[in-house]
């Protein structure tokens, strides 16, 4: 096995460019997982991996000691505590850190079932927030998330730390808002967009049919497409000072009353 010590060695170098820029990690068609639970779930969705540090020292506390198991020998790397500091972006890491091969996440290689539930987020812009979607909707077992216009990359690793490796457990598109309606309309899936302004509050609302909920961000909300197109419109009651909630507890409230009615 490969082991390196110093943090000036080219490749730990890189592995930092990929942490922290998306244009590297476009560039290079890689993108960085810390700790062993979610290198485990990429390796259950069948994620390809390139390349997996391991600091001995860390790993020895990981709550994981089987993610590694099925890790090729080839493309392991060991490397010292200060090199693997370097290269973790969260506190408390069990040492391990892998680059892996992204998806593609076309909106034509979503496989729904006859009766499905979507959750769409328009332009998520918040790292932190979209990770909380992807939590939520493995929770509920949603049948796929789809992101419209992002203005983020999907792969920052914000995103995976936040959903705890959600993102590789939840089927993911990413698609435009007009390639979005177009499948709904095919798929002749009912839309729900969550507006302020609606009448019709959401537990009112009947998710037992093939049902996508439509999320805009906490600052602008939907925009005009999605409030136009949609099936109908639905609000959460607020009852204090404030108007609306964070878009990842928004999500969460309404896909659990959906989950409620659909048994």
């Amino acid at each position: 096995m490969e082991k390196i010590t110093s943090t000036q060695n080219n490749r730990i170098k890189n592995t930092q460019k990929l942490s922290s820029k998306s244009k590297e990690r476009k560039e290079q068609n890689l993108f960085v997982i810390e700790g062993a639970r979610e290198l485990s779930l990429a390796i259950a969705g069948l994620y390809v991996l390139d390349t997996v540090f391991i600091c001995p020292d860390l790993f020895t506390k990981t709550d994981y000691p089987d993610s590694i198991q099925t890790v090729r020998p080839e493309i392991l790397v060991e490397v010292s505590e200060a090199v693997f500091q370097k290269l973790a972006y969260r506190e408390g890491s069990d040492g391990i850190l892998a680059l892996a091969k992204p998806k593609s996440h076309a909106l034509s290689e979503l496989n729904l079932p006859e009766n499905p539930f979507v959750i769409i987020l328009e332009a998520v812009e918040k790292p932190g927030n979209l990770g909380a979607v992807l939590r939520t909707a493995d929770a509920a077992k949603a049948d796929a998330v789809i992101i419209c216009d992002p203005l983020t990359d999907i792969y920052n690793p914000n995103i995976i730390r936040s959903s705890v490796g959600c993102i590789f457990t939840v089927p993911i598109a990413v698609a435009t808002n007009q390639e979005t309606a177009d499948l709904l309309k095919v798929k002749q899936i009912k839309t729900f967009a969550a507006e302020l302004k609606a009448s019709k509050w959401y537990h009112e609302t009947d998710f037992t049919g093939p049902s996508a909920i439509i999320m805009g961000t906490e600052a602008e909300g939907l925009t005009d497409f999605w409030i136009e197109k949609a099936d109908e419109r639905i609000k959460i009651p607020m009852r204090g000072k404030i108007d609306s909630l964070n878009v990842s507890v928004s999500t969460a409230v309404i896909t659990f009353e959906a989950l409620r009615q659909r048994g």
